[in-house]
């Protein structure tokens, strides 16, 4: 007959800094700071040892579709093609021990997903609104394969653009140029919808919200392009963003803010509403902002000098910080460790210091800056610039983007993978979405102590498994989904497995009790 077993043990929410190895050995009960051990005794003097901290880092990679930089690789794939990549970017990622995607939904005012609001983004299939043929929706597609790897999927919008640089194909007639026209800017090369008017926020709300409603995201991200990034006039002067219209709109009535405060304003407001729009309609779904590295100017440490988003970009990200706006920044970090006027260590400490409400700060890392020009840099910067958010407490970064780690660039991939994650490991919680506990899974071992049967108490509110497997020599860390009801015993286990712990990881990443398993 097949054993039920209990909840032994209660659950640990310690946060790992440093590096989490797939092994922890048994003994000794001390280590470097980089190895996690399990501070118990040894097996055969205590029915059940305890198990190590479960590693937690947030390990993303931001995957682009516009200009078709990561994903689709062309225009003009099948969507079988698609569908390869998608997988083989999928398995990397696991292959990687990253733990999350975010993917371009938005690049400009379209969609790589049906939608009734917005087109068919051009990236696809060569034509904006022509759907791909045969017919399948990417971003279910996308979020179904990745949850099935272990992986969270990030939408990622870009707010305002509306045309890119590298745009060829004709608006569809649905796309906001269409629409609206009044609310879209021409700007250099670009089309812009213009942030003064309420019409362009409403017209991002709405796609936002019609994603978070229809699919199963666990992260709403939104870059850094507010108002856009200034272009120069013939004779080197900027020119000036033009909101004439919805400016003398705001003026006639009764507006009394300066012009640049009044964008810092628009920008403000969109903000606010998308985070109390995720949190409305879902919970536990991470609200995610990556804006330009550099804070205020007039804030920022003596040294750090640079571009102003909050002066040209007119993004306050300070203050969304300490409004607690958002759930995660990615400040885009994107110099090496020695450039003394964008000092990566300062700006990160910086980021960390305007956090009053202690939202998580995963910095982005220049990945793809490893090329194959004479300018490139070495894999060394952003394997130490790991090692440097690790050593000031960061729990998390994000690469940019996907296109250095596929073609493992100077082996950035492989060394990674060796030398900085050596462990699966779990997202941070993010217990102010959802601070409840979640009960422990009940696990039944086979009459043949192959596999163990999990049965979850709150099937819709747990996202993940989180497995400790116990050899007579090491723990061995493991994440699967939480529709994966069955564990392989030995999958992954160099020699016979004495104890497995269980975990239910909840959507907002809250670890349940400890249930337990002795073989």
């Amino acid at each position: 007959m097949a054993l039920l077993l209990c909840t032994l043990c209660a659950c640990s929410t310690n946060k790992v800094k440093k590096d989490a190895p797939t092994t922890s050995s048994l003994p000794p009960a001390t280590a470097p700071v980089s190895v996690i051990v399990a501070n118990a005794p040894l097996p055969d003097q205590v029915p059940g040892a305890e198990t190590p901290p479960t590693p937690r880092e947030f390990r993303a990679v931001w995957v682009s579709t516009v200009a078709n930089i990561d994903w689709p690789s062309r225009r003009d794939l099948s969507s079988d093609k698609q569908k390869a990549e998608i997988i083989a970017i999928l398995d990397q990622a696991v292959a990687l021990k990253l733990n999350a995607i975010i993917l371009q939904v938005r690049p400009a005012a379209d969609a790589i997903y049906p939608s009734a609001i917005e087109p068919w983004s051009e990236f696809l299939t060569g034509e904006q609104g022509r759907p791909p043929m045969p017919y399948y929706d990417p971003l279910q597609f996308w979020i179904e394969q990745a949850h099935a790897r272990g992986l969270e999927l990030h939408a990622w919008f870009n707010p305002y653009r509306a045309r890119t640089a590298v745009s060829k194909s004709n608006a569809a007639r649905n796309h906001v140029s269409k629409t609206i026209p009044e609310v879209v800017k021409q700007y250099g090369d670009l089309s812009w919808m213009d942030p003064g008017e309420p019409a362009a926020l409403q017209q991002t709300i709405a796609v936002i919200g019609d994603v978070l409603r229809r699919y199963d995201v666990d992260g709403i991200h939104i870059d850094d392009y507010f108002y856009p990034y200034p272009i120069k006039a013939a004779n080197g002067s900027e020119v000036d963003f033009p909101d004439e219209i919805s400016w003398q709109k705001y003026l006639m009535s009764g507006g009394t803010l300066s012009r640049t405060d009044w964008r810092r304003s628009n920008v403000n407001h969109l903000v606010e509403a998308v985070n109390t729009l995720v949190h409305q309609e879902k919970s536990w779904v991470k609200f995610g902002i990556s804006p330009f590295g550099i804070g205020r100017l007039d804030k920022v440490p003596a040294g750090i000098t640079g571009f102003s988003q909050y002066d040209k970009l007119y993004a306050d990200v300070e203050l969304w910080l300490a409004n607690g706006w958002l759930d995660y920044l990615s400040p885009q970090l994107y110099w090496p460790i020695n450039q003394a006027p964008q000092a990566f260590k300062v700006l990160d400490a910086y980021w960390q210091s305007q956090n009053p409400q202690q939202r998580h700060i995963w910095p982005g890392l220049y990945t793809s800056r490893i090329d194959h020009t004479e300018h490139s840099w070495t894999a060394d910067e952003i394997l130490n610039q790991v090692d440097a958010l690790r050593g000031q407490g960061s729990d998390g970064h994000v690469h940019f983007s996907l296109i250095a780690l596929k073609q493992n660039r100077k082996n950035i991939s492989q060394r990674l993978a060796s030398e900085k994650y050596t462990s699966p490991a779990l997202v941070p919680a993010s217990p102010w979405l959802e601070n409840t506990n979640i009960a422990p899974p009940q696990l039944t071992l086979s009459e043949v102590k192959r596999n163990i049967s999990v049965r979850l108490a709150d099937p819709e509110n747990t996202r993940w498994l989180a497995i400790w497997k116990r050899t007579d020599q090491q723990w061995l860390f493991s994440v699967q989904p939480a529709s994966q009801l069955t564990i392989d015993v030995k999958n992954g286990a160099p020699a016979a497995v004495r104890q497995i712990t269980v975990m239910a990881i909840s959507r907002s990443g809250q670890e349940s009790l400890k249930a337990n398993a002795m073989m």
